[in-house]
Order: structure tokens, then C-alpha cells, then sequence
């Protein structure tokens, strides 16, 4: 006879991540006092507590952070039956649970959810866009189906699948000092090392190709401004506050606008890929398989 429930673990995995009680019970749509006596009962179950408390804060201890994965694990599986069931012929929706890096998000995925909700009308779908470690911690933590980021994954367990390959281009504005320069010959590296440049926040996919991309040859990179979105350091770059490496997927527009300038350059081209992220070992539901073939049918740029 089993003396644990889904719903048990389904608490203990809210509390984990929540860290508390009262936040998990708002997660879970129970009563904080509800929420506690599930826990008890799941650490009476088990004969083993869960948790330390650090002040108001539960923290995993060694038991709890051994349940962690597969508590994790069985709630997946649990999703995955429900979904095998209710999106066929039941005429219940199919909610699939994506993250997207920023770029990807906002430039990239728009046009693969439009195909997919008119050949996939059933399947409900709720996005998350945030930089490359958050997606990436967010799949490792299967609150999401897939990840869909920019550059590569450093996170174990993960499964990555190369998708799209986008090119990096240096920016200016078109009345920068460098654009002038970049009349005669392509700017060389002295002349960027000594640049203004406007950067991603740590943590996000673009900043750290970048990165990789530069310095090798520049052996610096320090940053004027960093900014938490791609799209406003375009703008800020197109004011004159300084130059940038962005995806071209996103500066394009802005470049034939005539804001935005691609700076020539004597560095090679550089590129970087796009990627489906997924935990190790998870199994496909009829919807996420259908969503993924649709991202690789979609190909705007390069196939990685």
C-alpha cells in the first residue's frame, strides 16, 4: 500500500522552491496550515525530514535535496499521462510550458507560435522570457517543457539540440566617430578597444558570446553601460552612447531604418547558435513533440 501522493509531492516540490510555506500555499491554492500538514504527512510517510529552518526560510537538507529530482521526475510524468490523455479527443486544452532567451523570445519565437497555435489550436501555450542561466535553471527545475537559448548550456543533465545560427554584428550609430573611420578602412581592434561599449547583463546568452567572440582579439571588455535588454541597448547605441554586439536578427530593422549602423570591422565573422534545451531523460508529450518539430521546421536564418 502506498502512503504518498502526487499531491504531496507536488506540495514539497512548492515549498523547495519557494522556501517557505505560506509562498508555497499560494503556489498550490491551499491554505498555509493545509500546506503544512501535507508536508508533515509526507515527512511521517517517509520517516525522514525534508527540511531545516533558517530563520522564516526551509531549507533542503540532505534527505530533502535527495527527493528533490525525483519528486521532480514523477511530477513530470504525471503531467506527460495527462497530456497523452486530454489532448485526444477528450477536447480538454494542452498546456505546454516554455522559456525563451531574450533575443529568441522577442525576435525569433513569434512566428513559430503563430504556426503552431493554427495547426495546434488545442495546445495552450505559456511563454516565459528571461536571460539564458534563468531558462536554463527553470527546465533544470522542470517548470517548463523546453528552453529555447542562445549560445550553449554549461547546466548537467541537460539535453541541448542545436536549432538556428545567428550572426553577431558590431553597432554604431551612423554619426559615431568609428562609422566615419569605417569609411576609409574597417575599424581594427585598438580602435575598439578604446570604444564605449554598451553590454548585456551577466547571465544572458549574448553577453557571454559576445565575450567569447572579442576577447581573444581585443583582450578587453569593459563596459560603459550594461542593460537588461537587448532591445534598449539598440536604442541607447542608435543615440550616440556607444557601440555593441548584438544579433543581427534583432539590429536588421534598425539598420534598414537607417538608426542603426554595422560597423565594419578586421575582426572574422561571428556567429553563435540557437538551441532546444530540455532535462536529460525527458520523455515527449504528443504536444511538445509537435512543438518541437515546429521549431525545426521554422528556419529564419542558418540551420545550426
Amino acid at each position: 500500500m502506498l502512503h504518498l501522493t502526487l499531491r504531496q509531492l507536488e506540495i514539497f516540490c512548492a515549498v523547495a522552491q519557494a522556501g517557505s510555506t505560506v509562498a508555497a500555499a499560494q503556489a498550490v491554492s491551499l491554505s498555509q496550515s493545509a500546506t503544512s500538514a501535507a508536508l508533515q504527512q509526507l515527512e511521517l510517510a517517509l520517516g525522514s525530514q525534508l527540511f531545516e529552518r533558517v530563520g522564516r526560510q526551509l531549507v533542503l537538507n540532505d534527505a530533502g535535496r535527495a527527493l528533490l529530482p525525483q519528486a521532480l521526475d514523477m511530477l513530470e510524468q504525471a503531467r506527460a499521462i495527462e497530456q497523452a490523455f486530454t489532448g485526444k479527443g477528450s477536447g480538454l486544452p494542452v498546456r505546454l510550458r516554455l522559456a525563451a532567451s531574450t533575443t529568441i523570445g522577442s525576435y525569433v519565437l513569434p512566428p513559430v507560435l503563430a504556426a503552431f497555435a493554427r495547426s495546434h489550436p488545442q495546445v495552450a501555450v505559456d511563454l516565459q522570457i528571461a536571460n539564458t542561466a534563468e531558462v536554463a535553471e527553470a527546465v533544470q527545475a522542470l517548470e517548463v517543457d523546453l528552453g529555447l537559448i542562445e549560445g550553449t548550456s554549461h547546466w548537467q543533465d541537460m539535453e541541448v539540440q542545436p536549432w538556428l545560427r545567428d550572426e553577431l554584428v558590431i553597432v554604431c550609430a551612423p554619426q559615431d566617430p568609428l562609422a566615419l573611420q569605417a569609411v576609409r578602412k574597417p575599424v581594427g581592434a585598438a580602435a575598439l578597444r578604446q570604444a564605449r561599449w554598451l553590454l548585456r547583463e551577466p547571465g544572458s546568452g549574448t553577453r557571454e558570446m559576445v565575450e567569447h567572440a572579442l576577447l581573444p582579439r581585443l583582450h578587453q571588455l569593459p563596459a560603459a553601460a550594461t542593460l537588461g535588454s537587448s532591445e534598449a541597448i539598440a536604442r541607447c547605441v542608435a543615440q550616440g552612447l556607444g557601440i555593441s554586439c548584438l544579433p543581427r536578427v534583432l539590429v536588421q530593422p534598425l539598420v534598414d531604418a537607417g538608426e542603426l549602423q554595422v560597423l565594419p570591422t578586421a575582426l572574422p565573422r561571428m556567429q553563435r547558435n540557437f538551441s532546444l534545451l530540455q532535462r536529460a531523460g525527458k520523455r515527449h508529450s504528443p504536444a511538445l513533440a509537435a512543438f518541437v518539430q515546429a521549431c525545426l521546421q521554422f528556419a529564419p536564418g542558418e540551420r545550426a
